[in-house]
Formats: C-alpha cells, structure tokens, sequence
C-alpha cells in the first residue's frame, strides 16, 4: 500500500475513535456540558431595538425610522431660510434700521 492510499485511509477515520482512549467514556465530557450550559443561557430570539440616545439619535428615530417622513425637508428649508434672514441682517439690514440720518 503506498503512502498516499494509507493517508486517504488515515482521515476517513477520525483520530478520536481510532485512538484505545476514544472508545470509552469520553474524556471531554465536562467540557462539552460546560459549552452546552453556555448556550442555553444565551437569549433567544431577535434582538431587541436598541433605544436612540441624544438629540440626532432620537430625530433619526422620529423621522427615518419605522415610518419615515418628509419633514427634514422642511426642517432643512426653514433653518436655510433663517440662516440666509440672519446673514442679510447682519450684512445688510442692520445698516438700515434706521433711515433718519
């Protein structure tokens, strides 16, 4: 038998019940009940959703979530709109508040 018949031999049986030790109790009987135990004390089912933290968190939540909406869009127009109103104030209209000069 040559050397490579003998190792396609060698792995169809595997080293544990090959081995005289291997065919009594198992040796790793503790171990496993130990990784056994560990699982079964993992939670099952889906995960729960996890609650939005801080300001963002809670507007993404609010309004990209479950049921999103077009009010960023909005929101977005308006704060563009008082940013553009604060910066002609203070570029422009306060030097016009008062035309009795």
């Amino acid at each position: 038998m040559s050397f490579i018949q003998r190792r396609g031999l060698s792995t169809l049986i595997p080293p544990k019940i090959a081995s005289p030790s291997g065919i009594g109790a198992a040796q790793d009987a503790v171990r496993m009940q130990r990784v056994v135990s560990f699982y079964e004390k993992l939670p099952r089912g889906p995960a729960p959703e996890p609650k939005a933290r801080g300001l963002f968190g809670r507007y993404k939540a609010r309004y990209f979530g479950a049921k999103p909406s077009a009010m960023p869009l909005v929101h977005a127009i308006a704060a563009l709109t008082l940013f553009g109103y604060a910066q002609n104030y203070y570029f422009h209209l306060r030097h016009h508040k008062n035309n009795a000069h």
